[in-house]
């Protein structure tokens, strides 16, 4: 299996699977002599840590991440840094009926008919297991930014029921187990996933991501766009089916009078009266927050039967049992905002070496 890599000058290769031993990363490209401790990834990890509460996989994985490389005395050498994460918890005996099988709405399908072989025991490389991964190299990807550039993610809707923007309150985020930004949304969201869990299925959500202090510059054209990498690193994330930059497809009813981001004058360069755009402009960073939303589908495990079929061609009945999120748009949001974090670190790099700016 090819493309287990992303990123050019920031460059993190994940590996493992759901029910190996295992599974960790390796982060290349990261300068040397930045501070760098396993408690810097720790809390970020534990954000997306599976068995927090009723609404999320009952997996019991502490997550533990240990450094085996790339830095010396609390800082980094400038060598490959290699994180590990072991897996305590895993149930393999939950799959075990399903090694003939296909999940609808899984890899099952695919990744039998592309290599003849695959890992049945949780999705195997497929498992959302495996962002775990990229949590931890987004801790890193923050340290190559460092303190100036902030990265906040939030759930902006589960199922029909979305956010409401004047009740918008980061610092809610922390306050509640859906990282939701509206307070008032949150017990309506706790009451209509416990429904969704009762009944054995499952629900979509969208996530949404913002960077604040990332300098005018990052990103190059034509193909080298920085919304374009962060659409692609997007959409890497398992279960994802939609990006959008700014107000995305929400432009498409717009005027141009409206949404044009008009410019003005100001001591420190030119402000914007909007951010329609998502702060990037010609695939270059304006310098205005970056704002994205990604769309996650529901979890396909559910306990709902589903038609499919088994290895033979023959029609056959699918019940996913086993502990799997109804959300899994939840553990999503620090997801995100690593995958962010990843492609800016990597687009700050590219940055530098382009034009020997340190902005």
């Amino acid at each position: 299996m090819s493309h287990n890599t992303f990123g050019q000058l920031f460059r993190v290769t994940t590996w493992g699977e759901s029910h190996g031993p295992a599974i960790g990363c390796v982060v290349d490209g990261v300068p040397p002599l930045l501070p760098l401790v396993e408690g810097d990834i720790q809390p970020l990890l534990d954000r997306r840590r599976p068995g927090t509460s009723r609404f999320v996989t009952q997996r019991q994985e502490s997550d533990q991440v240990r450094i085996l490389s790339g830095t010396y005395e609390g800082r980094t050498t400038g060598t490959p840094i290699s994180l590990l994460i072991e897996n305590v918890d895993q149930r393999s005996k939950d799959y075990s009926t399903l090694a003939d099988t296909f999940r609808p709405g899984h890899a099952d399908y695919t990744y039998q008919s592309k290599y003849g072989i695959r890992d049945p025991r949780g999705g195997g490389r497929a498992s959302a297991r495996e962002t775990a991964c990229r949590v931890a190299a987004g801790a890193v990807a923050r340290k190559v930014l460092g303190d100036g550039v902030v990265i906040r993610g939030a759930l902006r809707q589960i199922g029909e029921h979305a956010v409401t923007d004047a009740n918008w309150d980061w610092e809610a985020v922390a306050d509640n187990v859906f990282h939701c930004p509206d307070s008032a949304m949150a017990p309506v969201w706790e009451g209509y996933l416990d429904a969704i869990r009762k009944e054995g299925s499952s629900v979509g959500a969208v996530v949404e991501v913002h960077a604040s202090g990332v300098a005018v510059g990052w990103g190059a054209p034509v193909y080298g766009k920085l919304d374009a990498d962060l659409a692609a690193a997007m959409m890497s994330i398992n279960a994802v089916k939609g990006v959008e930059i700014g107000s995305g497809f929400g432009a498409a009813r717009m005027r141009g009078e409206d949404a044009a981001d008009e410019m003005l004058p100001g001591n420190d360069g030119p402000g914007f009266t909007s951010n329609h755009n998502g702060g990037i402009l010609g695939g270059i960073s304006s310098g205005q927050d970056i704002v994205l939303r990604f769309a996650v589908k529901p979890t396909s495990s559910i306990l709902i039967p589903r038609r499919s079929v088994d290895k033979n061609g023959a029609e056959t009945e699918v019940v996913t049992k086993g502990r799997h999120d109804p959300c899994v748009g939840i553990r999503a949001v620090p997801v995100g905002e690593a995958m962010m974090a990843c492609v800016l670190a990597d687009h700050l790099l590219r940055h530098r070496a382009q034009t020997g700016q340190t902005g």
